[in-house]
């Protein structure tokens, strides 16, 4: 019933920005908090930002704190992340995922989320 779609991936060089987009169907997602992971070649798959879908309290991950930002539109039902002062760490799968409730606490496992994107490719060059 619950269904993600990403968009807004691509190419950029060292320094530059981008703005990823998550669509969001399914009415009882409305009140579930969201998140964004990212997962690099060869690496984990790791926490970036989340946000609580009715207060939009956000919270981020050390590495991209300052730089991202995530955000929501609830009558468009879509969650947003952008990124500035991109690095070539940056490089990776980004996947945007949902929980079936809204939590008392930032969750930041991945284990924690029902429903997730297909994911979106971003590459920084340097």
């Amino acid at each position: 019933q619950v269904r993600l779609v990403e968009s807004g991936g691509g190419l950029v060089q060292a320094g530059g920005s981008l703005r990823l987009s998550c669509a969001v169907s399914g009415r009882t997602v409305r009140s579930g908090d969201m998140g964004w992971f990212r997962q690099a070649p060869g690496k984990e798959r790791e926490f970036v930002a989340a946000i609580m879908w009715n207060s939009g309290t956000t919270y981020y991950a050390d590495s991209v704190k300052g730089r991202f930002t995530i955000s929501r539109d609830n009558a468009e039902n879509t969650v947003y992340l952008q990124m500035n002062s991109l690095n070539p760490e940056d490089t990776a799968v980004y996947y945007c995922a949902a929980l079936r409730y809204s939590s008392i606490i930032f969750r930041t496992r991945e284990t924690d989320y029902t429903y997730w994107g297909q994911g979106t490719q971003v590459t920084v060059s340097s």
